[in-house]
């Protein structure tokens, strides 16, 4: 965008989550933003997620748990836009809402945390691993049944507070979070997406606006990846496309290559005793959101329709309606 076809400054709010992380990802924004002339706040949004912390996510069992709040806000025009963290957004998005910026991704990957042990694979037999994502547990079992997976809630610096108390050994934490924080002081390795594929969406972040805010969609344009919006689009068409959220152990990655795009896709049976990949390729001009579907047909032909459906039961048991 040209500085002659710059949109006028405006007076923006961001929503946004309290932690510390979330925070960060607002005020980052925020500091675009405002390097582009517009004055910028911050509301700080208590969600149904950090409200349920002492709960397992397979417990809450309820899509959009980190955004049901925000998105109240933003419809009730208390709010301009909102900065998520994009695998916390449900894959469908009200017609009220579009997501009108993705700014590049940083590292999707999974770390391996830990004080006393340098890799995953040099853990002692029994060692405690916490992580609360099904997706993580049941990826590492296949690597390593041997282990103990705790449940591990809490934003970053209580887990980490937690590792440093001696209740794990280890945890794994989304690389980019301890990146944006500066807290990588224990991280030992960036696990490969052959160990872990990462989570749809994550390292990215989504910037969410009214549907018909014109001005404040024009306003966010800048902040827009095409890559990244190219790699996120096929990741959560594929989640939508198998039907997963937080608590079914489906991984999609997506990545640019010199002359296209690869995305790479994993269902796994909660106890990892089975788990199902698949990997495509797709050439410049080809459309993200049909590489998506392409490799979720992939994946069902491969039999992940009976894993998914093993998940059903724990959603069912929860007695929390999705919002």
């Amino acid at each position: 965008m040209t500085e002659a076809h710059s949109p006028s400054p405006r007076t923006l709010k961001i929503g946004s989550r309290g932690s510390e992380l979330a925070l960060w990802q607002a005020n980052h924004i925020a500091d675009k933003l405002r390097a582009r002339g517009h004055e910028v706040s911050i509301e700080i949004i208590r969600t149904t997620g950090d409200a349920m912390q002492h709960l397992a996510f397979a417990q809450v069992g309820s899509k959009g748990m980190f955004t049901k709040e925000i998105e109240e806000a933003l419809a009730e025009q208390r709010i301009d836009l909102a900065v998520h963290s994009l695998k916390d957004l449900p894959t469908t998005l009200a017609e009220a809402f579009t997501i009108a910026a993705y700014p590049p991704r940083a590292d999707a990957s999974d770390a391996f945390v830990s004080i006393g042990h340098e890799s995953f694979a040099s853990l002692p037999q029994g060692a405690r691993v916490g992580t609360s994502s099904l997706r993580r547990q049941a990826q590492l079992r296949v690597q390593r049944s041997d282990l103990e997976y705790v449940e591990f809630r809490g934003n970053v610096d209580t887990r980490l507070r937690k590792l440093g108390e001696g209740q794990v050994e280890a945890i794994i934490l989304a690389t980019a979070g301890l990146e944006r924080l500066g807290r990588t002081e224990h991280l030992r390795e960036r696990l490969p997406a052959l160990i872990i594929c990462p989570a749809a969406g994550q390292g990215a972040l989504a910037i969410e606006a009214r549907a018909g805010d014109a001005a404040t969609i024009e306003a966010l344009a800048f902040l827009d990846d095409a890559a990244t919006r190219f790699c996120v689009i096929a990741e959560r068409e594929a989640l939508a496309a198998l039907g997963g959220g937080c608590q079914v152990p489906i991984g999609i990655h997506c990545w640019p290559r010199p002359h296209g795009f690869n995305i790479l896709g994993v269902v796994a049976s909660p106890d990892g005793a089975t788990v199902l990949r698949a990997e495509l390729d797709c050439q410049h001009g080809d459309e993200p959101a049909a590489l998506g579907a392409k490799l979720a047909a992939h994946l069902v032909e491969q039999g992940a329709g009976p894993i998914l459906s093993l998940t059903e039961p724990a959603q069912l048991q929860t007695g929390i309606a999705a919002p």
